[in-house]
C-alpha cells in the first residue's frame, strides 16, 4: 500500500506519529509500498490567520530543511499551493491520486477551520478509496484525555495539571524514533520564494533545523536550566529556552521537550527550575486543550460568554501608539518595539503589554491577539488566544479583574538597572535607574520621548468598575 504523509503543524522526522505510521505500514506491506509526502503552502489563509512574515519565513525554511532530512530517508517531500484550505483539499486530493496513494497519515490540528478542513478533507478521500489515519499528536496527553472526576474537561489551570502530572506519571509517555530510510537517498525539493505580503520579516531569530532545535534545547536545559525559575522574568537576562518557535511550528514536540526536561532533572541542579519550566509545557497542553474542548474560542470569542457583553474603548490613536510602542510607558514601549522588530516578545512582558492594552486602555483583547500574531515568529493559535484571554480576564483560569499589572511597578521589580528598557528605547538611555522606569515624573522628558497617553491608576480603575458592573 503506498502512503502518503501530510505535514502541517510537525514540521520534523524525530517524534512524529505520522510519520511512523506511514512508514510501519508501507514496511508491513511488501514490495509495492512506498511513502511519500507532502505540505501545502496556503499564503490567502496565512494571512486570513493573521500569520506573520516572519513565521511564514520560518515554515518555508523549515519546511525546505525537512526535506533535505526526508530526502535522506528516500521520501520525497513534494510542495503543493492553494490559497486556503479550502483549495487545499482539492490539491490534496489530486496529489493523493496521482501517486497512487492508498492512505493519508496527519497529525491533528484543533483550531476550528483546521478541523473542517481535515473533515473535509477525510470525507472527499474516503469517496475516492483513499483511508485516513490522523494522530494526536500536539500536546503530551492527548486532548481528550485529561479530564475532570466529572469526566468534564478543566477550566482552570492548577488542577488540570496535576491530573496531567498524574497521567505522565501512570502513562510514561515516549518518543518515536526517526523512521528508518524507505529507499536510496534522493534530491530533495525545495521552496524557492516567498508569498506575496510575507516578504519583509526580521532577521531569523533561531537557527535552522531539527538539529539546531535539539541543540537550543539541551544548551538551555543544561546551562539555564536550573535558574529558570529565578531568572526568567527578567528580560535583560538570557533566562528563557527561545524554542518557543521550534515548539510553535512543530519543528519541536511537546514530548520531547518534557522528556529532555526530566533528563536533565535527573543529573541533579536546582530541581525548581526545571519544575517551573515543565508547568510551561503543561500550560501550553492546557491552552490546546481548551481549544479542543471550547471551539468559540479560535472563532474570536471569549471563553466567558458573559465578558462580550464589555463596551471596549474604540481603538483610535491609543492602539496606534500602543503597537509602535509609543505610549509613554517606558515598559510597554521597549517590549512593543521588542516585537516589532524581531518578532518574538518575552513571556512575561506579554503579560505586561496584554493587560495595559485591555484594563489600562480597555481596548479590546482581540485586537492586541492580532497583532500579536501578525508579527511573533512563535504566534500559536492556542498559546497566544489563551494568553490574551487570561491577561483580559475574559479567558480559562484568567486573571481576576481586579487583577491589573502596573508596568512601572513591573520594570522596577524585573529590569530594576533599566537594561531592557535602555536597549529598545535609546530616547531614555540617560536617565538614571530610578526615572527611567517613569520619566514622567520630576525633570524633563527626553526629547521625542511622549508623556503618557493614560493615567495608569485611574484607568486601572475605570476597568475594574467596568468589569464589577458587569458582574453584578
Amino acid at each position: 500500500m503506498a502512503q502518503m504523509v501530510w505535514f502541517r503543524n510537525d514540521l520534523r522526522t524525530a517524534d512524529n506519529p505520522a510519520l511512523t505510521a506511514a512508514c510501519n505500514a508501507s514496511g508491513n506491506a511488501g514490495s509495492n509500498s512506498g511513502v511519500r509526502a507532502c505540505f501545502i503552502l496556503t499564503p490567502h489563509q496565512w494571512q486570513e490567520h493573521d500569520w506573520s512574515p516572519a513565521r511564514v519565513q520560518f515554515v518555508i525554511a523549515h519546511a525546505n530543511a525537512l526535506a533535505e532530512e526526508l530526502a535522506k530517508l528516500g521520501i520525497p517531500l513534494s510542495f503543493l499551493s492553494a490559497e486556503r484550505f479550502s483549495d487545499s483539499v482539492t490539491a490534496l486530493a489530486k496529489h493523493c491520486q496521482e501517486h497512487g496513494a492508498d492512505q493519508l497519515h496527519f497529525n491533528e490540528e484543533y483550531g476550528i477551520n483546521e478541523r473542517k478542513r481535515d473533515k473535509t478533507v477525510k470525507h472527499r478521500l474516503e469517496e475516492l478509496g483513499i483511508a485516513t489515519q490522523k494522530y494526536r499528536d500536539q500536546t503530551v496527553a492527548p486532548v481528550g484525555d485529561i479530564l475532570t472526576g466529572q469526566g468534564e474537561p478543566y477550566s482552570v489551570f492548577t488542577p488540570f495539571s496535576r491530573r496531567w502530572r498524574t497521567w505522565i506519571d501512570e502513562t510514561l509517555p515516549s518518543l518515536f524514533p526517526i523512521p528508518k530510510a524507505q529507499a536510496e537517498a534522493i534530491q530533495p525539493e525545495r521552496i524557492t520564494t516567498i508569498p506575496e505580503g510575507f516578504k519583509d520579516a526580521p532577521p531569523a531569530l533561531v537557527e535552522t533545523g531539527e538539529n539546531a532545535a535539539h541543540t537550543q534545547l539541551e544548551e538551555f536545559l543544561t546551562e539555564q536550566g536550573g535558574a529558570y525559575k529565578e531568572q526568567r522574568d527578567f528580560p535583560a537576562l538570557n533566562g528563557t529556552s527561545q524554542i518557543s518557535p521550534y515548539l510553535a511550528n512543530g519543528v519541536l514536540s511537546g514530548r520531547q521537550c518534557l522528556m529532555a526536561a526530566r533528563q536533565a532533572q535527573g543529573m541533579g541542579g536546582n530541581q525548581e527550575g526545571y519544575l517551573t519550566w515543565i508547568n510551561e509545557i503543561a500550560w501550553r497542553d492546557f491552552y490546546i486543550h481548551t481549544l479542543y474542548h471550547c471551539p468559540r474560542v479560535s472563532m474570536h470569542r471569549a471563553f466567558k460568554p458573559e465578558t462580550e457583553a464589555l463596551e471596549w474603548n474604540t481603538p483610535g490613536e491609543h492602539f496606534e501608539a500602543w503597537k509602535s510602542g509609543n505610549t509613554g510607558i517606558p515598559l510597554v514601549d521597549a517590549t512593543m518595539r521588542q516585537l516589532n522588530q524581531t518578532g518574538w516578545m518575552h513571556n512575561r512582558l506579554r503579560m505586561v503589554t496584554a493587560m495595559f492594552l485591555t484594563k489600562n486602555l480597555f481596548i479590546d483583547w482581540r485586537l492586541g491577539e492580532a497583532y500579536f500574531m501578525s508579527k511573533l515568529v512563535d504566534g500559536f493559535l492556542a498559546s497566544n488566544n489563551g494568553g490574551w484571554q487570561w491577561s483580559a480576564s475574559t479567558g480559562t483560569d484568567a486573571a481576576p479583574y481586579f487583577r491589573v499589572f502596573n508596568p512601572v511597578t513591573q520594570s522596577e521589580r524585573f529590569d530594576p538597572k533599566g537594561e531592557f528598557i535602555r536597549e529598545w528605547v535609546p530616547e531614555l538611555a540617560k536617565l538614571d535607574n530610578k526615572r527611567i522606569h517613569d520619566p514622567s515624573k520630576g525633570g524633563v522628558i527626553p526629547g521625542g520621548y511622549p508623556r503618557p497617553i493614560v493615567d495608569l491608576k485611574e484607568s486601572r480603575k475605570e476597568a475594574i468598575a467596568k468589569f464589577k458592573a458587569l458582574k453584578d
